[in-house]
């Protein structure tokens, strides 16, 4: 398959953004660690049939380093003010891709999103918001966030309600089937459609010892028919989660 590369006005845009505005914003700051680090163990259940493993054992990271972050499976850099935060470049980390264990069936690579994003912490929670293109699938995810905090008998949760849209060539890469694998696989053919995935998590914090603190996140995606209607997909939902050990740094 041939590899997709970065739009040129994207990649133009990026460039300038971060050459015109980083001088303003973090020229005279001094950069210090500020948030969560730690370790994790992430458990992510296949959607489709599989040789890999669904648990890893990967590093965790809810922190600011001056204007480099990262945000659990976002990492980014902030370029300039935006509202109640900055505008950013974002990629993504995912663990989409999968080795196959049906004969005549590809193996996917793990998409690598990368584009601009924000993170807007108000009085009435925290918004989410990225655009991704793919290069490896040469198409775009597009994704939205709000998260909410309370705290109860000395946890602190931390509700979050979100939606993903995948384009057609996104999904196309993940669960697509050509011609091709067919015949070899004897699958019908299969091509991807634009899909729209809510999701539903909750993460809870529990504070050990002076800075090191226990984290627990489960969420949960509904796919939509783009993705369960390929003959690859055994699934219309996922459970995913992590537990984490993380030392916080002021």
């Amino acid at each position: 398959m041939t590899k997709s590369k970065i739009p040129k006005k994207l990649l133009g845009a990026l460039c300038i953004s971060a050459s015109v505005f980083t001088p303003f914003c973090w020229a005279q700051d001094a950069y210090t660690l500020q948030g969560d680090v730690g370790g994790a163990v992430y458990r992510t259940p296949a959607i489709t049939r599989t040789a890999d493993s669904t648990n890893a054992l990967l590093p965790y990271a809810y922190a600011d380093y001056g204007p480099f972050y990262a945000r659990i499976n976002t990492l980014g850099y902030k370029v300039m003010p935006l509202g109640a935060g900055h505008m950013e470049i974002s990629a993504r980390v995912t663990l989409e891709g999968y080795k196959s264990a049906l004969a005549g069936i590809r193996d996917r690579a793990n998409p690598l999103p990368i584009g601009v994003g924000t993170f807007q912490s108000t009085e009435y929670g925290a918004f989410f918001a990225y655009d991704f293109y793919d290069p490896t699938s040469g198409g775009n995810l597009l994704d939205l966030m709000y998260a909410a905090k309370f705290s109860l008998g000395g946890v602190s949760f931390y509700p979050q309600l979100g939606l993903e849209r995948r384009s057609a060539k996104y999904v196309q890469h993940l669960y697509g089937i050509s011609s091709t694998e067919s015949t070899n696989s004897g699958l019908s053919t299969y091509s991807g459609k634009t899909s729209t995935t809510p999701n539903f998590g909750l993460t809870a914090e529990y504070p050990l010892v002076k800075d090191l603190s226990l984290v627990y996140q489960v969420r949960k995606k509904w796919f939509d028919s783009a993705i369960t209607d390929s003959p690859l997909v055994q699934t219309k939902n996922q459970i995913s989660s992590y537990l984490a050990v993380t030392k916080s740094f002021h």
